[in-house]
């Protein structure tokens, strides 16, 4: 049973030793492992901040972001509606230009067509004037003696006029 009761000695060797590696762990090596540990704890103490910092900052550029989207998106909406409204603009510019040539064109057109219209009545009229004055001539100049005979001639002249 020896085995199993240590002596006196032992237990005082093991008691100084103990206490001789406990002192020199205390006075070295746990200040180094207490300030690993701290440092340690800071570190990640700051890492979990950062984290959270960037986190952050990343929600705050996303709505940044979709922010500057729909920005971009009312204006181009803008541009597009714009860009719509100067064509219609310029097609409605471009009718009634083309509405007030065709009038100028159609008033030209009239005023041409009165005219050779008036040429022409004044035309007709001289001729008129010179077919009366030239069948006048060859009523007075024929010497008939009888009413009947000057009609039928007037109706031959007539139906020469009507021929020509």
């Amino acid at each position: 049973m020896n085995l199993l009761t240590p002596g006196l000695g032992l237990l005082i060797w093991t008691l100084l030793a103990f206490l001789i590696v406990l002192f020199l762990l205390q006075k070295y090596a746990w200040p180094a492992i207490i300030k690993g540990l701290n440092e340690r704890e800071q570190s990640i103490t700051d890492a979990l901040a950062t984290a959270e910092r960037v986190k952050a900052e990343m929600a705050q550029m996303k709505n940044e972001n979709e922010a500057l989207l729909a920005k971009a998106r009312e204006e181009r909406t803008q541009l597009l509606k714009e860009a719509r409204e100067t064509r219609d603009k310029i097609v409605n510019e471009a009718k009634d230009l083309a509405k007030a040539e065709a009038n100028k064109i159609i008033l030209e057109a009239q005023a041409a067509i009165n005219q050779q219209k008036m040429a022409a009545l004044t035309d007709v009229k001289n001729q008129v004037g010179n077919l009366v004055i030239e069948v006048s001539e060859k009523v007075l100049r024929r010497e008939l003696a009888n009413r009947t005979e000057q009609e039928a001639y007037i109706n031959k002249l007539a139906a020469e006029v009507k021929m020509n």
